[in-house]
């Protein structure tokens, strides 16, 4: 039963010594096996089996720092490649906001975006030259329709004129056909 105890004493005592050899630095563990170590004659004597679990340890160290280094440059490979997603997400969307403002701004016109500022001057410019045709053609049409009424009353005047002197030539007609007969008549009798 001693001998139990003796085992599970020393287990305990090595698992403490790992935990703590594990805790401290690199550094701290060396200047440890250092001020642990006996002096022979200005030299430093190590047991074997403390260089051998410090090796253990700097090689576990190492070991998890290159775990560690691999980690990390896996996650920066992924970031950069995650960044470089989100940079050509980034270009397309630029490129298509680009075009969504101008076909905001614009209009399609037979089939050409046009800037809205330049479309509301075409509508604009357009209404003003109608205008202006409709205004032209209003003032030709009053020309010609006052031409026309001058023209229907000079042609009242002209069909008044020219029944009157047919009625004149009728009656000059009459009277000389009838100056005419009295002169038959007379001549007759």
């Amino acid at each position: 039963m001693m001998n139990i105890l003796k085992g599970i004493f020393l287990l305990v005592f090595l698992a403490t010594f790992t935990v703590q050899a594990q805790q401290l630095s690199i550094d701290d563990q060396f200047k440890e096996l250092i001020k642990k170590s006996n002096s022979y004659k200005g030299y430093k004597v190590v047991k074997k089996e403390k260089i051998y679990k410090l090796r253990e340890n700097v090689s576990d160290s190492i070991v998890l720092l290159e775990e560690n280094i691999i980690t990390k440059a896996s996650t920066i490979e992924n970031q950069n490649s995650e960044i470089n997603t989100l940079t050509v997400q980034l270009a397309t969307t630029k490129n298509e906001l680009t075009s969504s403002k101008k076909k905001e701004n614009g209009i399609q016109v037979l089939g050409i975006l046009t800037n809205k500022s330049n479309y509301t001057f075409m509508v604009f410019f357009t209404l003003g030259i109608l205008f202006l045709i409709i205004v032209v053609l209003f003032i030709k049409y009053k020309s010609g329709f006052y031409i026309i009424k001058t023209t229907k009353s000079k042609l009242r005047e002209t069909d008044e004129e020219f029944e009157n002197f047919r009625q004149r030539s009728l009656e000059r007609e009459q009277q000389l056909r009838r100056k005419l007969q009295d002169e038959i008549n007379k001549k007759k009798s």
